[in-house]
């Protein structure tokens, strides 16, 4: 047993059908039985008023019972049997009452239970249509799902039924009313003419399927609802889906194709969310081999990736709202940036140890050799592009390895760009490098200090770096001091970074 839905059996629908019920019925009544022509309004009205008020006060606890506490599956025709049956009980109380209280026959009888099978065919499904909605509601709030039967009842059937059943009250109540009307017109004999028999006779005629056809539109319009209900939520989840987000679900709201539809659905997407997932951790794995691969031929420590890729993020955090920044440093491309920035380096794979482990000051054809290393990162990123297609995490990857040593004058390499010429990604990388190489300890000098630090970065204002960015590291200084004691080389020895702080 599954859990009972919350849903509460009162309704301002329940109400509307269960009002209108009384007066229809009173006239119906009227139209189609010669023995209720003869009550007056009081005698024919009260009875019909006071089963259907028991009836609506009765269907709460029954509903309660007997449908809220079902499986989901089965709660809709649960409702759909509770009150439909209640119903036909009215009808069979109305002709025992009137068969006991007036002498009645029980063709009489009969015809208050046509009128009430009818009204309340339509009333019970456009109840259990709107329950069916309360369920959808219910599992979009709970997250729970309804299990589909394999041998579910097609929906080609139940709208051959629902025609059907139409056209049949429809004949039913019809051919009653002509009855009526020729056994009418066999009393009153010329006494009316033949004109006026006809608009009286049309008129009752017009009124029954007036009725009926407009609870049938109802229907139609209650189940239109439920369909775009689905139909939405469908297609918003497949939007979601081919926009790269892979957090939504489509409610199983009915026990038929469309709660199949539903459930093929969400697999789908749960498919393509694991696969991407898959994907991400092993692009964030790659990232780590590739980044721990230039450290460990560097005289660079593993917590230096660790320390600048957190610099990156909290510089493009500070800059995000900012008119010259926010179309690039949007919430996703932070993410793209924050996971790419270790490969910042990855170009010193090609450098000879000779040089890259040269532990004094580098001649100035060895600093051209070293200078190489951007595009030589850059190139072998290109050709992972090449084999694996142009992505966002590869074209900032890219973007950082070959643009994080330009300078905002111009001096820098290697292209010599300059201002707003080099790519958001590079100036971010640009500033986190720097300092993090002035407060960290080398063979060839000693660690400074943050302010030894923040004062040389000073001096690049305007020159080595973006004026924005520097006022975005002066902003938040004290998060660059917390990442470097954290990060710490003591912290992290002299090895690779750690994988789970990398691709966290």
């Amino acid at each position: 047993m599954e859990p009972q839905a919350l849903i509460q059996p009162k309704s301002a629908r329940a109400r509307i059908h269960y009002a209108s019920a009384i007066v229809i019925l009173a006239v119906y009544g009227v139209q189609v039985c010669p023995f209720l022509e003869t009550l007056t309004p009081v005698q024919l009205v009260v009875p019909i008023m006071a089963a259907l008020i028991v009836q609506y006060f009765l269907r709460q606890p029954l509903i309660r019972a007997f449908v809220a506490g079902a499986p989901f599956q089965k709660q809709t025709i649960r409702l759909f049997s509770v009150e439909y049956g209640l119903f036909i009980a009215s009808g069979v109380f109305l002709t025992a009452f009137n068969t006991a209280v007036y002498g009645f026959p029980v063709v009489s009888g009969l015809k208050i239970i046509v009128g009430l099978a009818t009204l309340g065919f339509f009333a019970s499904l456009d109840l259990s249509l709107q329950w069916q909605r309360n369920l959808v509601d219910f599992f979009c709030r709970t997250g729970q799902r309804m299990q589909v039967d394999k041998n579910y009842f097609p929906l080609t059937g139940k709208l051959g039924i629902l025609a059907a059943v139409s056209v049949v009250f429809i004949l039913a109540v019809v051919f009653l009313v002509v009855v009526k009307d020729l056994d009418w017109l066999s009393e009153v004999g010329d006494s009316v003419t033949l004109h006026q028999a006809q608009l009286y006779i049309l008129g009752e005629i017009a009124f029954v399927v007036g009725i009926i056809l407009a609870h049938v539109l109802n229907v139609i319009y209650s189940y239109s609802r439920n369909l775009k209900g689905f139909l939405e939520s469908e297609n918003g989840v497949l939007i979601k889906a081919a926009e790269g987000d892979l957090d939504g679900f489509v409610p199983v709201g009915t026990n038929d194709e469309f709660g199949i539809m539903a459930i093929h659905t969400n697999e789908m997407v749960k498919g393509l969310r694991e696969t991407t997932e898959e994907v991400r951790l092993t692009r964030d794995v790659s990232i780590l081999t590739l980044a721990s691969l230039a450290e460990t031929r560097d005289n660079e420590t593993g917590a230096h990736i660790l320390r600048t890729q957190r610099y990156v993020k909290a510089l493009a955090i500070s800059l995000r709202d900012h008119p010259r920044f926010s179309h690039v440093l949007t919430d996703e491309n932070i993410e793209l940036l924050y996971k790419s920035a270790p490969l910042h380096d990855v170009g010193k794979v090609g450098i000879p140890d000779s040089i890259l482990l040269k532990p004094d000051k580098l001649t100035a054809e060895e600093f051209e050799v070293m200078k190489g290393h951007p595009e030589l990162g850059a190139n072998a990123l290109m050709v992972a592009e090449g084999e694996l297609g142009s992505n966002s995490f590869l074209s900032f990857a890219r973007e950082i390895s070959l643009s994080h040593h330009e300078k905002w004058d111009g001096s820098g390499y290697p292209k010599g760009l300059a201002g707003d010429d080099i790519p958001v990604s590079g100036r971010l990388m640009a500033l986190a490098d720097v300092y993090d190489a002035l407060i960290s300890e080398r063979v060839y000098k000693a660690a400074f200090s943050h302010e030894q630090a923040r004062g040389i970065i000073l001096e690049g204002d305007g020159t080595h770096f973006d004026s924005d960015v520097v006022k975005a590291f002066l902003g938040i200084e004290d998060e660059f001091k917390t990442i470097a004691a954290e990060f710490s080389d003591a912290s992290y020895g002299e090895g690779n970074a750690d994988a789970e702080a990398l691709i966290a």
